[in-house]
């Protein structure tokens, strides 16, 4: 994989408009479960990417810096056989300094040659920091999406819930509505009222019944008064 094809995948994921993939998903619950793994999965090949070229930048920096200290190193040692090479010739060792002025140069141009690889290096360098830097924070931002991404699907989850217990505490008052136990109730207690109007009733009538016979009983007590009354008149009589 590519710098460019990292960077530009990890840019985009970053920049997901959550909000729009839930308003056209049918069931942003299932498409936020599979955003999740998506993400996650492209965090995990995305960091492994940014890891490969975070190494291979540290290897630039480090073949950099030894083109650097090569280059110091070669100019101390071109400096040191300069040196020796005056000194001899001071002395009077023109050939020996000659051979040391040689050995300068050669260290000269080692110099030289590290110091164009460290210059070259050097943008290249600066570019991929660039880069690394952008993978880094792009990688930032996912993890701050998928975190966006998990308390949105817990908030769904719980909103269902919720929802779905709401539902199903309407159904219940509502089959409570359609059948209401209370009329059962009331048609009960009528039953009872007119059973208790009859016990009443057939108490009245039974109460009716036995004054009626104490009337009869009355009655018939008087009509013997009267014939024995009559009786004791007939008897004085004669």
């Amino acid at each position: 994989m590519s710098k460019q094809t990292i960077l530009g995948r990890v840019t985009q994921l970053a920049k997901a408009n959550i909000n729009a993939l839930l308003d056209q998903a049918e069931d942003p619950q299932m498409m936020l479960d599979q955003l999740i793994r998506d993400y996650a999965n492209n965090i995990s090949e995305a960091e492994q990417a940014v890891a490969t070229t975070i190494g291979n930048l540290r290897m630039l920096e480090a073949d950099h810096k030894e083109d650097v200290d090569a280059a110091a190193e070669w100019g101390a040692k071109a400096l040191a056989a300069s040196r020796k090479a005056d000194g001899l010739r001071e002395s009077g060792s023109a050939a020996e300094a000659d051979r040391f002025d040689n050995l300068a140069k050669v260290a000269l141009g080692r110099q030289m040659q590290s110091e164009k690889e460290a210059a070259v290096a050097a943008p290249v360098i600066a570019a991929q920091t660039e880069v690394v830097d952008k993978l880094k924070a792009g990688l930032a931002a996912m993890k701050d999406k998928l975190t966006e991404l998990q308390a949105r699907r817990d908030e769904l989850v719980a909103r269902a819930r919720t929802a779905q217990a709401q539902n199903t505490m309407l159904d219940a008052v509502k089959n409570i509505d359609v059948l209401d136990p209370t009329s059962d109730l009331h048609r009960f207690e009528e039953k009872v009222r007119r059973e208790e109007a009859m016990a009443l009733g057939r108490q009245e009538l039974a109460a009716s019944s036995l004054d009626a016979q104490f009337e009869s009983l009355e009655d018939l007590g008087r009509t013997s008064e009267i014939e024995a009354r009559l009786a004791a008149l007939k008897s004085r009589a004669a």
